[in-house]
Protein backbone atom coordinates (compact mmCIF):
# COMPACT_ATOMS: atom_id res chain seq x y z
CA UNK A 1 0.00 0.00 0.00
CA UNK A 2 1.34 3.44 -0.94
CA UNK A 3 2.16 6.01 1.71
CA UNK A 4 0.17 9.25 1.62
CA UNK A 5 2.10 12.29 0.42
CA UNK A 6 3.10 14.90 2.97
CA UNK A 7 1.89 18.16 1.54
CA UNK A 8 2.22 21.74 2.59
CA UNK A 9 -1.47 22.13 3.42
CA UNK A 10 -2.51 21.93 7.06
CA UNK A 11 -5.98 22.23 8.55
CA UNK A 12 -5.98 24.91 11.28
CA UNK A 13 -8.47 26.25 13.80
CA UNK A 14 -9.02 30.01 14.02
CA UNK A 15 -10.50 31.19 17.32
CA UNK A 16 -12.40 34.43 17.79
CA UNK A 17 -10.78 37.07 20.01
CA UNK A 18 -14.17 38.08 21.50
CA UNK A 19 -16.12 34.83 21.84
CA UNK A 20 -15.47 31.10 21.86
CA UNK A 21 -16.48 30.64 18.22
CA UNK A 22 -14.02 28.64 16.09
CA UNK A 23 -13.54 28.67 12.34
CA UNK A 24 -11.68 25.89 10.49
CA UNK A 25 -9.66 26.47 7.34
CA UNK A 26 -6.61 25.26 5.42
CA UNK A 27 -3.26 27.03 5.27
CA UNK A 28 -0.12 26.48 3.24
CA UNK A 29 2.86 26.02 5.59
CA UNK A 30 5.35 27.18 2.96
CA UNK A 31 3.59 30.48 2.18
CA UNK A 32 2.48 31.26 5.77
CA UNK A 33 5.02 29.85 8.26
CA UNK A 34 3.78 32.14 11.08
CA UNK A 35 0.48 31.99 12.94
CA UNK A 36 -2.48 33.10 10.90
CA UNK A 37 -4.64 36.13 11.83
CA UNK A 38 -7.60 37.45 9.88
CA UNK A 39 -10.72 39.54 10.29
CA UNK A 40 -13.85 37.44 9.90
CA UNK A 41 -17.51 37.67 10.83
CA UNK A 42 -18.39 36.24 14.25
CA UNK A 43 -22.05 35.16 14.37
CA UNK A 44 -22.19 35.22 18.19
CA UNK A 45 -21.28 38.90 18.57
CA UNK A 46 -22.66 39.81 15.10
CA UNK A 47 -19.68 41.80 13.88
CA UNK A 48 -16.27 41.37 12.28
CA UNK A 49 -13.56 40.50 14.81
CA UNK A 50 -9.98 39.25 14.75
CA UNK A 51 -9.56 35.48 14.51
CA UNK A 52 -6.21 33.99 15.58
CA UNK A 53 -4.79 30.55 14.85
CA UNK A 54 -5.09 28.34 17.92
CA UNK A 55 -3.61 25.09 16.61
CA UNK A 56 -3.79 22.21 14.18
CA UNK A 57 -6.82 20.00 13.93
Amino acid sequence: MAKPKKGNLVRVRLKSSESGYCYYTMKNKRNMPNKMEMMKYDPFVRKHVLFKESGKV
